[in-house]
């Protein structure tokens, strides 16, 4: 049998910055169920899409999200990034 799921790995990323803004790069790799290497591209995908932004905080990262950006795939672009993590984590 296949092994898929529903959402990429860039979703899993963004969703643990969600959920954590200073979380370090060795745990969103673990969540995500990635090598840090790999969780270190798709940061700089998001980055460089205008998704998240990184700012140095001492020796760690803090990350701010840009929650109002569309989402990618033209069947979802009238939704939000803020729309997929609402729909996804338990956010008020």
């Amino acid at each position: 049998m296949a092994k898929w799921t529903f959402l990429t790995h860039h979703a899993h990323v963004l969703l643990a910055v969600a959920q954590n803004s200073d979380v370090p790069l060795r745990d969103i790799a673990a969540v995500v169920g990635i090598t840090p290497r790999s969780a270190l591209t798709i940061l700089n995908d998001l980055e460089s899409a205008g998704y998240l932004e990184r700012e140095k905080r001492g020796r760690r990262n803090h990350y701010v999200l840009h929650p109002e950006r569309p989402l990618r795939h033209p069947s979802n672009a009238t939704h939000t990034v803020n729309d997929l993590i609402r729909a996804l984590l338990d956010v008020t």
